[in-house]
Parts: structure tokens; sequence; C-alpha cells
């Protein structure tokens, strides 16, 4: 159950991080389109600066936050992990990962809750005399963090259960 879990989770990280470079690629896109526009037209494209804050940004932040946690790239402090052994550091790999758990999940919930008052009251800016809403952004957050959240159960479980699919060191700094 708990690697199909893991892959499950793993499945959709993926996608969420796909969503991310997308999210990117469009940015880059946007923002050379303005750059060109203002450059040889006079003109820049309108929203640009309000649409990569607003959207793009929160957009490639923190739907690939459970990629970044399934790979191990968040960063680590190992002060005392060479002090530990096997077993202190299971310990430790199953503490953090159940606090980093309970934190996703606090700021999930409390980002969850903003994004249905933004929803509610229908939340957004003017733009040149244009009201672009910026309510759907909000729901961005709370599923980021819901998944990393749910990446950080699974890393606690597989720690418990000793099904640890990749030891410590995996992450892109790895990869060197």
């Amino acid at each position: 159950m708990v690697r199909a879990l893991s892959a499950a989770a793993e499945r959709l990280a993926q996608w969420l991080a796909l969503v991310g470079a997308i999210g990117i690629l469009l940015m880059m896109v946007h923002v050379g389109a303005d750059i060109l526009s203002r450059n040889l037209m006079g003109r820049p494209i309108p929203a640009t600066n309000e649409i990569v804050s607003r959207y793009y940004m929160v957009l490639i932040g923190f739907l690939p936050l459970a990629w970044v946690e399934q790979r191990r790239g968040m960063v680590a402090v190992e002060v005392l992990e060479w002090v530990l052994g096997p077993r202190g550091r299971r310990v430790s790999d199953l503490l953090v990962a159940l606090i980093a758990c309970g934190i996703y999940a606090a700021l999930a919930w409390i980002t969850w809750q903003t994004a249905l008052s933004n929803w509610r009251s229908g939340s957004f800016v003017v733009v040149l005399n244009f009201r672009l809403p910026v309510w759907p952004t909000y729901f961005l957050l709370p599923v980021g963090l819901a998944l990393a959240a749910i990446v950080t159960l699974v890393r606690a479980l597989e720690v418990l259960t000793g099904h640890t699919p990749s030891p410590r060191g995996t992450g892109p700094e790895a990869d060197r």
C-alpha cells in the first residue's frame, strides 16, 4: 500500500512539476513578447507585470513543490547526521518528514481558507480600467502545499515501514 501511495504521489508531483515548467515557458514567451512589443512598437503588452506576478510566479513557485520534496531537493541541514547511527538517522528522517508534513498541511489549510475568501469576494486587480480576476491563483497554493504534505507523509510511512526507495542525497545535488 505504501508503494502504491508513493507511486501515485510521485505521478501527481511530476504532473504538477510539468505544469510548472510549462508556466515557466509561457512566462518567458509572454515577457519576451512584451519586451519586443515595447522596443519595436513602443507599446508594452498590457497587464504583463500583473499577469507575471499574480499568475506565472505563483504557478511556478508552488505547483512543483511536491516534486522538489519527492526528489529530496529541499535544503537539508545535516549538522549532527554524522554522529547518528542508522537507527538515529531513521528517527531523524521520520521526525523531519512528520514536521514538514505538519507545516505543509497547516499552510495548505490556511491558504485554502484564503483562496475561498478571495473566490467568494471575486478578488481582482484593475489594469487599464480592466478588472483582471486574481482569485483563481489563490487556489494554486493549497494544491501545491497539500501535495507536498502528502509526499512528506508518504516519506514518513516509507521510513516507518522500511520501504524507503532512495537514500538521502538523491536530490539535484547528487546528480552532479
